[in-house]
């Protein structure tokens, strides 16, 4: 993706969140110019990824496949000074937008309809490994506190306000109809380097090609700032 595209993607994203009555931490608007005073105490935004993060999981074509998302906190499990055990997401999904199958080993999350004029599409499938999805075995999902089993291939759809849980190991694909979507996360810890697996390969963080300066840092250029 163009540098000057992530950048427009993320003016239409505060435009958006703002319109939505949902308020960011003040590192959100961090510049490249803010971040060189910036010392040690703020390592944890770096070394666990919090901040504006966008991928088209390698496709190629982020209107199609692709999600926006900030992470506004997470912990750690590889480094013993950040002991959070949680973390918690917003996400943007854009109309016919995928996400597409995984699931996570180590992750629990619920994903919550936060807001909008649509419904959110869930779709659901026990795994057999990293690969292969089990089209066989009834699905244990949780809705706003209501836990049941539905059939392989289920789609659930959640109204604004409304949430499901993901257990390890369910692949999942989302994604909405009609209306730009306000979602959030709240899951365990997130470590998005080792735990998600793809149905398909897929690639997590985009590939940039800098045709301009940042607007504001994503997750993945945290790497080349401490080089």
């Amino acid at each position: 993706m163009k540098r000057s595209e992530i950048n427009n993607y993320i003016r239409q994203a505060k435009d958006f969140i703002h319109k939505m009555n949902f308020f960011l931490p003040p590192f959100a608007y961090w510049g490249p110019e803010d971040w060189k005073d910036k010392g040690q105490e703020y390592d944890e935004i770096k070394k666990n990824n919090l901040g504006w993060d966008l991928t088209d999981f390698g496709s190629s074509d982020y209107e199609k496949t692709g999600l926006f998302l900030f992470t506004i906190r997470n912990g750690n499990t590889n480094i013993p000074s950040c002991p959070k055990t949680y973390a918690e997401k917003i996400l943007i999904v854009r109309p016919k937008q995928f996400t597409p199958y995984h699931y996570h080993q180590n992750k629990m999350e619920d994903i919550i309809n936060r807001g909008g004029s649509g419904c959110l599409c869930v779709q659901v499938y026990n795994s057999q490994g990293p690969k292969v999805i089990d089209k066989k075995s009834p699905v244990p999902v949780a809705v706003d506190g209501r836990n049941y089993k539905v059939d392989p291939g289920t789609i659930i759809r959640l109204k604004p306000g409304e949430s499901i849980t993901l257990f390890r190991e369910v692949f999942h694909q989302f994604w909405c109809d009609d209306a730009v979507l306000l979602l959030g996360e709240v899951s365990m810890v997130n470590d998005d380097h080792a735990d998600n697996f793809f149905l398909e390969e897929r690639g997590r963080f985009p590939a940039i090609i800098e045709d301009e300066k940042p607007l504001h840092y994503l997750v993945s250029d945290y790497a080349a700032m401490e080089k």
